[in-house]
């Protein structure tokens, strides 16, 4: 606030606003922008804004939000799928979430059980049980590959 004041105060007194805004490392349309406001709202113009979207476009209504919950407490082992194919059969009129939608919504209430994957213990292979320094060897196969003559190699 206090850089907008003195960029003000200063156009005010007669600057010009292209090296005005040179020196205050600006552009020229945030110069013309922060002027406006100061013309049109005084010193509440210069203030710092929220920049926190006014709306959500893509948010789902709370109606089918609440819906969604409704069926997967009636019926807990039903999952996003059959949930989104029941809002479908229910309520024609609306168009449905998407089944990743439906299956967040049920995330962000706790409603969906994550399964525990199973982890498989990598396995050694016979070449690499070496039982002295420099008892194994071992080299890498890159395929065949194009040269900068255009033609390949088969190393």
């Amino acid at each position: 606030m206090d850089e907008r004041l003195k960029f003000v105060a200063r156009l005010l007194d007669g600057e010009k606003m292209a090296p005005l805004c040179r020196e205050f490392g600006i552009s020229r349309v945030t110069g013309y922008k922060i002027f406006n406001r100061y013309k049109d709202c005084g010193l509440d113009g210069l203030q710092d804004r929220s920049r926190r979207p006014y709306r959500h476009a893509n948010q789902l209504p709370f109606q089918i939000e609440r819906t969604i919950l409704h069926l997967k407490r009636k019926h807990p082992s039903w999952g996003a799928p059959k949930i989104r194919d029941k809002l479908i059969k229910e309520y024609p009129m609306i168009k449905p979430p998407a089944k990743s939608t439906v299956h967040a919504v049920l995330d962000r209430h706790g409603l969906v059980k994550r399964r525990k994957r199973r982890r498989y213990k990598a396995e050694g292979t016979p070449l690499s049980d070496a039982q002295a320094p420099n008892g194994l060897w071992c080299a890498d196969y890159k395929g065949e590959f194009l040269l900068g003559n255009k033609q390949y190699c088969y190393p």
